[in-house]
């Protein structure tokens, strides 16, 4: 399974980016989806997640009514519409994948994902 991750860049307060993953997973399945980011100094966290059969949502509670994951079955493409950007939303933004792998339920913790993208930078200038 491969991820690759795209879309980052910089953009001012109150803009606007949007990142997408492809994933490849041969054989395996799609079970969900996610995003998490991880800022300078603090630890990688949830930023969203989407059921791939349902299309269940989940997000982080700072992120809600900004950011929109949506996926593209067909293309087993994930992505996160970020909106009304702060810098504190200045992170490296990772993709993740479950795959079935680990047999984990977890949607909001990175126990719940068995392959991750590269990354890709978000900067947010006040």
């Amino acid at each position: 399974v491969q991820l690759q991750a795209s879309g980052g860049g910089s953009v001012q307060d109150g803009g606007s980016l949007r990142l997408s993953c492809a994933a490849s997973v041969g054989t395996f399945s799609v079970f969900k989806m996610a995003w998490f980011r991880q800022a300078p100094g603090k630890e990688r966290q949830f930023v969203a997640a989407i059921r791939w059969s349902g299309g269940s949502t989940y997000y982080e509670d700072a992120v809600k009514g900004r950011f929109t994951i949506s996926r593209d079955k067909g293309k087993n493409t994930v992505y996160l519409q970020m909106n009304s950007l702060t810098p504190e939303d200045t992170a490296v933004y990772y993709c993740a994948i479950d795959s079935g792998y680990s047999r984990s339920v977890a949607i909001t913790t990175s126990v719940g994902y068995d392959y991750w993208g590269q990354g890709t930078q978000v900067t947010v200038s006040s």
